[in-house]
């Protein structure tokens, strides 16, 4: 499947503009790569949310013969902080699974469990079933002393992905995701990002930034402290507002090392905004997360 696909490709590639041929490769292998992320998605402080699922909605547009089954599993480590606000980084490990079925249903440690319900050529809006790991006091008890946990949530998330064209291969993102549990709030994201030049048939890299909004609940579970909180910490009674949680920017890249196997790096940076940079609780407003995975694509 895969040396067709990139033989199909190299072979079209001069019918293409010359502003389109950089990205071509990435059309012949983010199908079979569907960027898979660690298991560690959707918690505090992660990738940029288009990172979880980058490429997929290229694929139908460049390649429009989509293969019934396309499945890749592997391990995945991930440097990124404590926290949200945190100065303190650990790392965290995981598998690495994307399986799609026939361009409708997807399961994915990224993307969680879902559907495309609506889609088109070059557009697709999905749901899915996702899992929040909360926040744990011990993590950093010396931060955190007092705060209790945030527990474990299933969350509902809802997504729609739009390709500008062939030509100018802008993705824009928008999701909108509901806990219930933990924080038993909305918190949602808008992005974009494209393929960068310098694409080849084994290597491929996609960039691109993202705004995060969230509710009252949301920030004030993260990033407030409540009275019984300010009694039982160092920190006074703090209220976080509703807006914008933090600006932030990504870069994933995939490198086919072998013909079924890949690595996959994705690095993002998040700044941290208006309540949620002034919290008490905040330790740092800028921080980094760095995902490592290897994978075999059947």
């Amino acid at each position: 499947m895969l040396d067709t696909r990139r033989t199909r490709t190299l072979k079209s590639r001069d019918k293409q503009t010359r502003f389109a041929a950089p990205y071509l490769a990435v059309a012949t292998l983010v199908g079979a790569a569907a960027f898979p992320t660690t298991v560690m998605a959707q918690t505090p402080a992660p990738l940029q949310e288009w990172q979880y699922s980058a490429g997929v909605p290229l694929e139908k547009l460049m390649e429009p013969t989509i293969p019934t089954w396309q499945v890749a599993v592997g391990a995945a480590m991930a440097l990124q902080p404590r926290y949200d606000g945190s100065d303190r980084y650990h790392f965290e490990g995981g598998p690495s699974i994307d399986i799609r079925y026939s361009d409708l249903y997807f399961a994915s440690t990224g993307e969680g469990f879902g559907a495309n319900v609506l889609q088109g050529q070059n557009w697709r809006i999905s749901i899915a079933a996702a899992y929040d790991l909360g926040r744990r006091g011990q993590d950093d008890d010396e931060h955190l002393h007092g705060m209790g946990n945030i527990n474990p949530a299933p969350e509902v998330k809802l997504a729609a992905d739009y390709v500008v064209s062939k030509d100018f291969p802008l993705v824009l993102r928008a999701d909108i995701r509901r806990s219930f549990g933990g924080s038993n709030g909305w918190v949602g994201d808008l992005g974009a990002y494209m393929p960068l030049p310098g694409s080849s048939k084994t290597f491929f890299w996609f960039a691109g930034p993202s705004v995060t909004f969230a509710d009252s609940n949301y920030m004030n579970t993260w990033f407030g402290v409540n009275p019984a909180q300010a009694a039982a910490s160092n920190y006074p009674y703090y209220h976080a507002s509703a807006g914008i949680k933090s600006a932030g920017f990504g870069v994933s890249a995939i490198w086919f090392f072998q013909k079924h196997w890949f690595a996959a790096c994705d690095l993002a940076l998040e700044q941290l905004v208006g309540s949620a940079a002034r919290s008490p609780i905040t330790q740092r407003s800028s921080n980094g997360v760095l995902d490592l995975s290897v994978n075999y694509e059947f």
